[in-house]
């Protein structure tokens, strides 16, 4: 049977390889559509929780998981890949020491993916990444097995758009970008989208779908590298960067808000800009608005330090030895999520200082080693006698569930990065925003 036919017909096995913050909401979104769906991860601690129908991402609820069986097969078999009709890469890219991308998950995937390639599957690559990567670096992997993109297997990519526990969008509603490598190509991708998402939107070509992702991206790290700058500037003139925001926003046309905090977090924003400025080297262009961009960005925690530094040494303390409570290890507000959050920089420098750093998060109850850090700590409770003890709270993620009123109460000093303690509350004076 033709692949489109077996789509139409959910007859089409699909794989998705990696079962994090994309793959996980695909699976389920294919198992509600009427698919056999085969999620493969390297982490076998992952496919044990998932065989139990148990959940590791918060805003996943195990309900759901125990719901998608049996349509859904967590492995870590990777020869299973011969038998999907469709394979899904849902991978990290990172970036190295140096900023530079590190496409090593991408590509021994893509090696994992051509030992087992047979004619008339569909591999789709969803993981950001510089332009060229789908239809020149994968593309020259998988033929390795001797069958030809276009001919005898479909190869596109179409750039997740995922927004962990957003309350407005879902994996579901959002449109998708795909590009294929042939119209053939397209055509086929498009088919698989469709009984999923909203609405696909197709595009000429692999570059301009992996382009268009690096554009959302680099739009959001720019502004927000923008209103970053401008808090640095508008701290110095005695002038409260919040109420410029609101103040501003309320223009009903030509003016959207970005919001200026410790430092940028998450898998997109922090990294994506930088593939783009690697590959525009390959093409003699310096992308200077985007490496600046990053250089603020980079440079918040930094700025977050010195104004603790400040802040305790108005009240006579020393950051070495100071008792320092972090409020908030996610990288943004009512998740899980830790990945590049700038809480974990701000930790490893007010360490570097001498301080003494514990941290609060009500969906982090403990941070383990990461790619970049060494941190190792559990979460303190969030308590009047908590609060007290330390010499200055930390406010680097503003959790719905923070009660400002209680923190300013018990608190010695704040350091406010998000603007959850406001005007009105801050009675005693004693925040500090940075």
């Amino acid at each position: 049977m033709e692949l489109i036919e077996k789509i139409k017909a959910r007859e089409a096995r699909v794989g998705i390889i990696g079962l994090g913050y994309v793959g996980l909401p695909l699976v389920i979104e294919f198992c509600r559509a009427g698919f056999k769906v085969t999620g493969f991860d390297v982490d076998p601690n992952k496919v044990a929780l998932l065989k139990a129908g148990k959940s590791y991402i918060k805003h996943i609820p195990e309900q759901t998981i125990s719901q998608i069986f049996p349509n859904f097969s967590p492995s870590t078999d990777f020869s299973l890949l011969n038998q999907m009709d469709c394979i899904l890469i849902c991978v990290p890219t990172p970036l190295n020491k140096y900023r530079e991308p590190d496409l090593t998950y991408v590509f021994k995937t893509s090696e994992a993916i051509g030992k087992e390639l047979r004619r008339g599957q569909l591999i789709v690559l969803e993981s950001t990444t510089y332009p060229g990567t789908t239809d020149e670096d994968m593309r020259v992997i998988l033929e390795k097995s001797g069958l030809k993109a276009g001919e005898d297997f479909y190869l596109a990519y179409s750039p997740e758009r995922e927004d962990p526990n957003n309350e407005t969008h879902s994996t579901s509603t959002i449109p998708k970008v795909v590009g294929g490598f042939t119209s053939r190509c397209l055509k086929v991708t498009q088919a698989l989208y469709d009984t999923i998402v909203v609405s696909t939107v197709p595009v000429s070509s692999t570059k301009v779908a992996e382009a268009s992702k690096l554009l959302e991206n680099i739009y959001r790290a720019v502004n927000i590298a923008l209103v970053n700058e401008l808090k640095m500037l508008f701290d110095r003139m005695g002038i409260d960067i919040w109420e410029v925001i609101e103040s501003a926003k309320t223009k009903p046309f030509g003016f959207q808000p970005f919001y200026p905090g410790p430092g940028l977090g998450g898998h997109c924003i922090p990294i994506d800009p930088f593939y783009l400025t690697w590959k525009a080297r390959e093409y003699d262009v310096t992308t200077k608005f985007i490496e600046l961009a990053g250089e603020i960005n980079t440079q918040m925690p930094y700025y977050v330090l010195q104004k603790t530094i400040e802040a305790l040494g108005q009240h006579g303390i020393t950051m070495q030895g100071a008792q320092i409570l972090i409020l908030g290890m996610a990288y943004k507000k009512n998740v899980d999520d830790l990945r590049e959050s700038p809480s974990l920089k701000l930790m490893e420098l007010f360490e570097s200082k001498g301080a003494q750093v514990s941290y609060n998060d009500p969906y982090i109850p403990k941070v383990g080693k990461t790619r970049k850090y060494k941190i190792e700590k559990e979460s303190v409770p969030l308590t009047a006698e908590t609060l007290g003890s330390f010499d200055c709270v930390v406010i680097a993620t503003d959790h719905s569930s923070y009660d400002a009123k209680q923190i300013v109460e018990h608190s010695k000093l704040i350091v406010d990065t998000r603007n959850l303690i406001k005007n009105d509350i801050n009675v005693k004076g004693n925040v500090v925003r940075a």
